[in-house]
């Protein structure tokens, strides 16, 4: 009893036909299960700082009025706080209403920051709201907003 094994022999451009079919079906199955949701700005909010309601105040929010061109808009905020062990900012999330994607930006704060300060800059598709909330140690939630005026959108706009 011998058991002979039979083999075929495939050719160079059958081999990368099938080659090419198999990734494709496999980028695609992978594509399709990583496919990203884009959240809305309530959604983008609420993953930020939970079902806390922003309260006005607290927060200083600087930003042109006006952004000659969206591709770099500089901003800055600051949030009142004595930023002792027991009364801190944890962090400032920022948000830009018109964008693609509304969630900016987050930076994370502790008492040993000194100030609850920073600086950067961001892109704006076109003229929007920017909102900047600020998370405290006690759990309150305080918001500052600006409207910039965008003349060339930085988002593919």
């Amino acid at each position: 009893m011998t058991n002979k094994m039979q083999i075929a022999v495939v050719d160079r451009r059958d081999f990368v036909l099938g080659a090419t079919a198999a990734g494709l079906i496999t980028a695609l199955s992978v594509g399709a299960a990583h496919a990203e949701v884009i959240p809305t700005l309530e959604e983008a909010m609420k993953t930020a700082v939970g079902d806390a309601k922003p309260s006005e105040g607290k927060v200083t929010l600087k930003l042109p009025e006006i952004a000659e061109n969206g591709n770099t808009v500089p901003f800055s905020v600051s949030v009142e706080s004595p930023m002792t062990a027991d009364n801190y900012v944890k962090a400032v999330h920022i948000f830009a209403k018109g964008n693609p994607r509304p969630d900016v930006a987050s930076f994370m704060f502790t008492p040993a920051s000194g100030k609850a300060e920073v600086t950067s800059r961001m892109r704006l598709g076109q003229t929007q709201d920017v909102i900047a909330l600020a998370e405290m140690s006690d759990g309150k939630v305080y918001m500052g907003k600006r409207t910039v005026k965008v003349t060339i959108g930085g988002c593919g706009g």
